[in-house]
């Protein structure tokens, strides 16, 4: 029985971040330790370019032109949903996380969701180095490990 698995990779990559600036004080820690598991990984800036939309719901689409350009090995896309007092929150998840599959599949590209939605700041910031790890240090290794297993198929 053969098994695909993810290995370091020996190559450079590139890597497309898209980030949401609403909630920006929680994308600033997002983006800051997504940045700094990129460089522990060998990354230069070079090797990197960020788009920054204004909210998660412009997520995808940023993603889909990045994904059109088939420049990039992975995208990584950075946003904070936190729950309010509507229901608005719900549509944005959904809105999100299809946009982002759909993006994935039609452009053979893996495109990691690191957007937190939580109910509460407190929530998102065990996310950043809390409780719950770091969202955007986890983002980038699953891109890597799933760039690594693709290269394999």
């Amino acid at each position: 029985m053969a098994i695909i698995k993810a290995e370091p990779l020996t190559t450079p990559v590139k890597i497309a971040i898209v980030a949401s600036q609403f909630n920006k004080s929680i994308i600033d820690k997002l983006f800051a330790g997504t940045m700094e598991r990129l460089g522990e990984l060998g990354c230069t800036h070079e090797d990197v370019l960020t788009i920054e939309v204004p909210g998660a719901g412009e997520i995808p689409l940023a993603a889909k032109r990045l994904a059109e350009k088939r420049k990039f090995d992975a995208i990584i896309c950075l946003g904070a949903v936190i729950r309010g007092e509507t229901t608005h929150y719900d549509s944005v998840c959904e809105r999100v996380t299809y946009g982002c599959q759909e993006v994935m599949l039609t452009y053979n590209i893996p495109v990691i969701q690191a957007v937190l939605t939580t109910e509460n700041i407190s929530q998102a910031l065990d996310r950043l180095g809390g409780n719950h790890g770091h969202k955007g240090r986890d983002a980038v290794d699953a891109a890597f490990q799933t760039i690594s297993v693709l290269r394999k198929i």
